[in-house]
């Protein structure tokens, strides 16, 4: 990973975070920064999206960038909107999985089947969070939270497969306990066009780590132990790497009329 001063792209009233010790937003944030300074990509042309949840606080109020809240689940359309008007913008969109493949589940699917010109970044961390702890759709079987306190009767959604099954250009899974696998993942989706999503499996230390009598670093060694190469991974097991890659025209180009020369 490089080293750059990235505190110069934070709003310094924001720090410290509020986010819970031990959270993996922070890493993510970080994460995110790399990749666009490895990326090239300068900030004031940046536009970030978020909805409601934890990981929607990552890009505001922390990053020095204009930047949307929106309605829970509606951030895609928003940036869709936002990338439709003014698609010299890079718009990246960030949230959780509750808010992204959860509320906002229709749009995530419909943004992917049309190859949107975005960049989403979903932070799963298993449960709705900031809420209480309910199951979620990427909540895993047998997983107890506070809707299910005899563990999650139901199998999680692979975000990631639905997505690439949809149309997008790239979808990939990382973990927190792979910040330059990420870093690396973000870097590319940046550098490309048409609907481009990245998962991060993150910890959840308040609603899902105190449940499972699990620490913050115990929780980290366990994302790394349970995640294996897209196609190897078992039942029980954290596909990781990159589900599609591909090079579409995305949908500004297809509004446009236009194909790759």
């Amino acid at each position: 990973m490089s080293v750059h001063p990235l505190h110069v792209f934070l709003r310094s009233e924001a720090l410290p975070t509020a986010f819970c010790p031990g959270c993996g937003n922070g890493l993510v944030a970080g994460a995110i920064l790399r990749a666009l300074v490895q990326a090239g990509m300068e900030l004031r042309k940046t536009v970030f999206v978020a909805g409601i949840g934890c990981a929607a606080w990552i890009p505001s109020p922390h990053f020095l960038a204009d930047s949307l809240h929106v309605a829970h689940g509606r951030a895609v359309p928003t940036a869709l909107g936002i990338k439709l008007r003014r698609p010299e913008l890079q718009v990246i969109v960030v949230g959780g999985d509750g808010d992204i493949a959860g509320i906002g589940g229709n749009h995530l699917l419909h943004a992917a089947r049309r190859n949107a010109d975005l960049l989403v970044i979903m932070v799963n961390n298993l449960v709705y969070a900031m809420t209480g702890g309910q199951v979620g759709p990427t909540t895993p079987h047998g997983l107890p939270t506070s809707t299910t306190p005899y563990g999650n009767p139901e199998h999680p959604m692979d975000v990631v497969q639905v997505v690439a099954a949809a149309g997008a250009n790239y979808a990939a899974r990382w973990t927190t306990a792979h910040l330059p696998q990420l870093e690396k993942a973000l870097v590319k989706a940046l550098s490309m066009e048409g609907f481009r999503f990245v998962e991060v499996v993150s910890p959840c230390p308040a609603r899902v780590g105190g449940r499972l009598s699990m620490a913050p670093v115990e929780a980290l060694k366990w994302l790394r132990a349970q995640s294996k190469p897209v196609g190897q991974a078992g039942p029980d097991e954290i596909p990781v790497g990159e589900y599609i890659v591909r090079d579409r025209p995305g949908f500004l180009r297809a509004l446009r009329g236009e194909s790759r020369g």
